[in-house]
């Protein structure tokens, strides 16, 4: 880090003269130097700095050993305990995140970005409603954090609340400029509500944002199939790509994990039952990472 953090100082005199006595000898004690709190706050702040850069390079597991140190450092600074927290997420270290979290919590009630991440764990282990209070007390908070909104959007989405999920997401996309995941999601609500058109609308939308997102080039090549013989070469082409760009949307199971309802899942199956896309499906299927075998069908648990 460029800098320590103590040092540790000692000498022995070991030759004397031997043409005399020794004198008596006296106790050597060791020179320690303790660093100034300003020191400690600035060796801590330049280890959180590193262990940041190390999450945007995806070094998770190095980001939150740095990150505990800076904890060590500085204990009671609540932005050392957030980062600590997110790396430990990223790590799959999900019960020391919801430590490092209430920790920072009691540091900064007021912090929304504690509760953001509070409500973003919330929704990874499973728990839509708790997520959803957490995330709207962070919102009261800070009323502009796009992410927030996609979450809580997500939670909505998960309890079956089509409507309040569908503006959730509108406002996530209004805050944040091309947040196609956003939009992504729009479709999503928009097509289990058995509006088609709107949902396309979306979906092509985030397909000019950015061109090669595997997700939403399969759930458009399902819209279009559903809508007709005239549709189905685009259809093709599109489930093709999106295949061979991810192949574990083969599955039904993935594409429940990514919040696709019950309809999309069965048109989407109907659509990879055609015999054109045989072997683009035979080689996702092979291509798709281990799990739930269940390639076809749908479920509308």
């Amino acid at each position: 880090m460029g800098r320590r953090f103590w040092r540790l100082f000692s000498s022995l005199c070991l030759a004397l003269p031997l043409t005399v006595l020794p004198t008596p000898a006296k106790a050597l004690v060791p020179f320690v130097y303790l660093p100034q709190e300003k020191e400690l706050e600035g060796a801590g702040l330049g280890i959180a700095q590193a262990a940041a850069r190390l999450l945007r390079l995806g070094q998770a597991e190095d980001a939150a050993r740095l990150a505990e140190l800076t904890v060590r450092l500085l204990p009671d600074d609540p932005r050392g305990w957030v980062l600590l927290a997110e790396a430990e997420l990223r790590s799959n270290q999900t019960e020391k995140a919801v430590v490092a979290l209430a920790r920072a919590k009691q540091l900064d009630p007021n912090n929304a970005g504690i509760w953001f991440a509070e409500g973003s764990l919330a929704l990874r282990n499973g728990k839509p409603q708790e997520a959803i209070g957490l995330l709207r007390k962070g919102i009261e908070l800070d009323g502009k954090n796009a992410g927030a909104y996609f979450d809580l959007g997500n939670a909505q989405i998960l309890l079956g609340n089509k409507d309040a999920a569908l503006g959730s997401f509108e406002k996530a996309a209004g805050l944040r400029k091309d947040f196609w995941e956003a939009i992504n999601n729009q479709g999503l609500v928009l097509f289990e509500s058995g509006r088609t058109a709107d949902a396309i609308g979306r979906w092509q939308r985030v397909l000019k944002i950015k061109a090669d997102i595997a997700e939403t080039s399969l759930a458009l090549a399902a819209a279009l199939f559903e809508r007709g013989p005239a549709e189905r070469a685009q259809a093709l082409k599109l489930a093709e790509s999106a295949l061979a760009e991810e192949p574990n949307y083969v599955k039904d199971s993935f594409q429940k994990e990514q919040l696709w309802g019950p309809r999309l899942r069965a048109v989407t199956a109907q659509l990879l039952a055609l015999p054109e896309l045989k072997a683009a499906v035979e080689r996702a299927q092979a291509n798709a990472t281990a799990g739930d075998g269940n390639d076809g069908g749908s479920d509308d648990s």
